[in-house]
């Protein structure tokens, strides 16, 4: 059953929410706002024709851990069977600097490794299409698969057995297997040495951004938690903040109140960017401000919005679609907002 036991995962130009087994159920490829790649959140089930998520399958599961690295959103998430096996799975999307300019691509990476004993696992990669209305078609290659989409074609590169990606088959895990999930663009490397590069560089950028902010010494692991959670959201493009990066959520049970919150209330995204702000984070503030002011410039003396998309787009058609059930089944499940 899906849960609100979520870990996020981004770079301030995607996003992934993480269940407790380590299972990427939400995330909207290339941004924020786009068709969701991964949808399960908002559907039930992960048998055989179920699909919308991204799912490392351990066999004779037991328990699971999961936490972040300290001081960055790289999550880490430890699977153990009935027998003694385990594995980790990390999962991140890049962000650092590179060639004198901040390199946060549409990327998530996700590597699997064993920890003890003989783990056997299953590697399930099922994105949807338009809202989970159908699956994407498929081709591969040596080390690649791709997921032909409306608004991208997603490749996944991986030193993992394609054939056991396609297929689905179990394997016995003796060494660690990476994936890279992205826009169908050639790595420039191997997947385990651009991995490895990105990761390390990750954790660097995020150490260094929580050593520039000014926090008190009381709920420091906390405060910066919440820091680097209201960082994510922030679309580094234009500078936008979404409210959140899942849509439909109901605000109670059988509700109905279940709203898109993929877009920017002005408003709300002032109390983020200043409490980033009084914690010395000023980059989202100049962000945001460049955002308002392309707004406020395109308005033709016409009164601000409540909410806007975060490209600055004033109208954002809000509908319902049928291709979901909804979270636990509270459906509907609504695109767009009409908050304006």
């Amino acid at each position: 059953m899906a849960s609100l036991d979520l870990a996020l995962i981004g770079n301030s130009s995607v996003a992934a929410l993480i269940d407790a087994s380590g299972t990427i159920v939400w995330s909207c490829l290339p941004r924020f706002d786009s068709d969701a790649v991964f949808c399960a959140l908002l559907r039930e089930g992960r048998g055989k024709d179920d699909y919308g998520f991204f799912e490392v399958e351990l066999a004779d599961f037991a328990r699971a851990e999961q936490a972040y690295i300290a001081h960055t959103p790289i999550l880490k998430t430890r699977l153990f069977d009935r027998h003694g096996g385990g594995v980790e799975i990390t999962d991140f999307a890049p962000r650092f600097e590179q060639f004198g300019r901040l390199f946060c691509p549409v990327m998530l990476m996700r590597q699997v490794r064993p920890i003890s004993g003989s783990p056997r696992i299953r590697m399930r990669i099922r994105p949807a299409c338009e809202y989970g209305a159908r699956r994407p078609a498929i081709t591969w290659g040596s080390n690649h698969v791709r997921y032909v989409m409306p608004e991208m074609v997603l490749r996944v590169t991986s030193d993992y057995s394609i054939t056991a990606i396609l297929e689905e088959t179990p394997v016995v895990l003796r060494e660690p297997v990476s994936a890279v999930l992205g826009p169908d663009e050639t790595l420039q490397g191997s997947v385990a040495e651009v991995f490895r590069r990105f990761l390390d560089d990750t954790a660097a950028f995020w150490r260094a951004w929580v050593r520039n902010l000014g926090i008190p010494y009381e709920w420091q692991e906390s405060i910066i938690r919440a820091a680097i959670t209201l960082k994510l959201n922030a679309y580094e493009d234009t500078g936008a903040i979404v409210a959140a990066v899942s849509t439909s959520i109901p605000e109670s049970r059988g509700s109905g109140r279940n709203w898109d919150y993929r877009y920017c209330w002005l408003r709300d995204a002032y109390f983020v960017v200043n409490a980033l702000n009084r914690m010395n984070a000023t980059r989202p503030m100049e962000r945001y401000l460049d955002y308002i002011i392309n707004i406020a410039t395109s308005t033709n003396g016409r009164e601000l919005q409540p909410v806007y998309a975060i490209s600055g787009k004033a109208g954002i058609e809000e509908r319902e679609i049928g291709s979901l059930p909804g979270y636990r089944g509270m459906g509907p499940v609504r695109i767009g907002n009409q908050a304006y």
